[in-house]
């Protein structure tokens, strides 16, 4: 049994964005027990990971991606949905996310604020 598959969520974050970072504690805190069933990986120091799943650097950057279960890949919007719904009280707002003419806007705004918040780091070009 691989590391990756004791645990039922693994996420995979960049530990050199503050905004992250601040993101991970916050969410480890709204998640209270249920975050010891979550493994958090820093996709810096953990690039055979990427390799291991075919994620490349740019894009484990510019989208949150999670392994599921030691297997599956869940990326972008579908990763918080799927993180939200691992606690009860969140479960309502994952829902929300969800709905199409929600989910949509919704995604291009993410982008949107990653890409803007990776080009004035200088990470992104």
């Amino acid at each position: 049994m691989s590391a990756l598959s004791q645990y039922p969520i693994v996420v995979l974050y960049d530990g050199v964005c503050p905004t992250c970072i601040k993101d991970r504690q916050h969410y480890q805190q709204l998640a209270g027990r249920k975050d010891d069933a979550i493994l958090w990986l820093d996709i810096n120091q953990h690039q055979q990971i990427l390799k291991q799943f075919a994620i490349s650097e740019q894009a484990a950057m510019t989208e949150l991606h999670l392994i599921v279960n030691g297997k599956r890949v869940v990326k972008e919007l579908d990763a918080y949905i799927l993180l939200l719904s691992h606690v009860w009280w969140l479960k309502p707002l994952a829902w929300f996310i969800s709905v199409p003419f929600i989910k949509a806007p919704l995604a291009r705004y993410y982008h949107y604020r990653v890409n803007k918040r990776l080009t004035a780091s200088g990470r992104l070009k």
